[in-house]
């Protein structure tokens, strides 16, 4: 089985590796197995976007539906330079799996644009944003594909995305991206689900592993969203912070940093840089820093062979989508490190992005303490699932997730057949 070559890619390779590795493991029939290994459906697209200056610029776009079988897809948006086809398809895989492994109704999707989003200005983002909108919004829906924010995009981004399908539709429809602002149908805690998410799933490790979070020193890499909010929660309960960093550069402290002090310096300052008695440390030495605790919340290839055997944490959670290459995880593993894959660790996004889009459709909100509250029972339900399995199969957790989440995709292609 060969999958064509418009959708290969370092990270395609990879997700179609793993999953021929879980597909063997489970006995996974084969008329099934060639269906996953490639998406239902792709969509390129020309965006013209006019510039400041005057002129049309000409940026190429991606959604891509990987699976449709357990409900309408659901995945996010990233804008960045290096965005391409191979790229996009397998992170909607791995959508396709997250999904199912939370239990959530829906299939794999992923977009993107291929820009730099930071030499753009708000009017150049948003000009692009809406062009973009309006060329895949045959392939997006609230009961179709229901797109998220992702690298290089914000609530913002998905508040200019649903005006611009509602416009098409004659009437507001929340329900049709999620990671909106509160105030045009967001949820309440959206933006911290990822970051909380992987507290809960960190929690349930050091429990499972027979200790206490409280005390243990952490490394955070990428201070943003996502890490950010893992670091301030972290800390809250009693975590060193020890290490963070960000697109600039990192920050190390042995004795900790303040993260209530750190925050009021990126708000005048922009950046974890220059963070008064912390010493400089790049985003690659960050990672091999003394400490307990390691998330990867930055891009993707960050832990790989030349430096996974240097990592000293004993746990890492995958904040990133990918951090991980398939060679450092042979060496973490053998060398007993813990890693809580991204699409276990990270699945607090796509969660609460369920219930917003649940919220959306009814037109009813929930108190936020609900949000944290069935956030952290789906994250402990779903984390514990692949603990036992992995001590089951004697697998590690990546593995473990991957069957879980496989299998369920599999079981719905099972049992609704092939059309014709």
């Amino acid at each position: 089985m060969n999958e064509k070559s418009e959708f290969d890619s370092e990270l395609h390779r990879t997700t179609v590796a793993q999953l021929d590795g879980v597909a063997t493991r489970l006995g996974l029939d084969e008329d099934i197995h060639v269906r996953l290994r490639l998406p239902r459906r792709a969509l390129v697209v020309s965006i013209p976007v006019r510039m400041d200056s005057g002129k049309t610029e000409v940026f190429t776009g991606y959604r891509v539906h990987h699976s449709t079988v357990l409900g309408p897809t659901k995945g996010g948006i990233r804008y960045a330079p290096d965005v391409d086809l191979g790229e996009v398809s397998a992170l909607a895989m791995l959508m396709s799996w997250k999904c199912a492994l939370m239990g959530l109704p829906y299939g794999g999707a992923k977009g993107g644009v291929r820009c730099n989003p930071r030499a753009m200005s708000l009017q150049e983002k948003e000009n692009l944003t809406r062009r973009y909108t309006a060329e895949i919004i045959l392939l997006i829906g609230p009961d179709l594909d229901i797109p998220a924010p992702d690298l290089g995009t914000d609530e913002q981004t998905m508040a200019w995305m649903m005006d611009t399908y509602s416009m098409t539709q004659g009437k507001s429809v929340p329900g049709v991206v999620t990671g909106k602002p509160l105030i045009v149908g967001g949820s309440a805690g959206r933006r911290e689900a990822t970051g909380r998410g992987i507290v809960y799933a960190i929690y349930q490790a050091a429990r499972h592993l027979g200790y206490e979070i409280r005390g243990r020193k952490v490394v955070v890499q990428g201070f943003g969203n996502v890490g950010g909010v893992a670091a301030r929660l972290l800390w809250r309960e009693g975590c060193v912070i020890v290490g963070v960093s960000d697109v600039k550069g990192g920050i190390h402290n042995p004795a900790g940093l303040d993260i209530r002090q750190l925050e009021a310096h990126i708000a005048e300052s922009g950046s974890v840089a220059d963070f008064p008695g912390t010493q400089p440390v790049s985003n690659e030495d960050l990672l091999t820093l003394p400490c307990d605790i390691v998330v990867p919340a930055a891009v993707g290839g960050q832990i790989h062979e030349r430096n996974a055997d240097k990592i000293k944490a004993s746990l890492i959670a995958e904040g990133a989508n990918g951090p991980t290459t398939p060679e450092a995880d042979v060496i973490l593993r053998d060398r007993g490190v813990t890693v809580i894959p991204d699409i276990l660790a990270n699945a607090g996004g796509v969660v609460v992005s369920y219930f917003e889009w649940v919220q959306g459709l009814q037109y009813y909100f929930w108190r936020e303490s609900e949000i944290t509250a069935r956030l952290q029972e789906v994250m402990t339900r779903a984390f514990n699932r692949v603990w036992a399995l992995g001590t089951k199969e004697g697998t590690d957790l990546r593995t473990a997730a991957l069957m879980e989440g496989i299998k369920r995709v599999a079981e719905g292609y099972k049992v609704r057949g092939l059309y014709p």
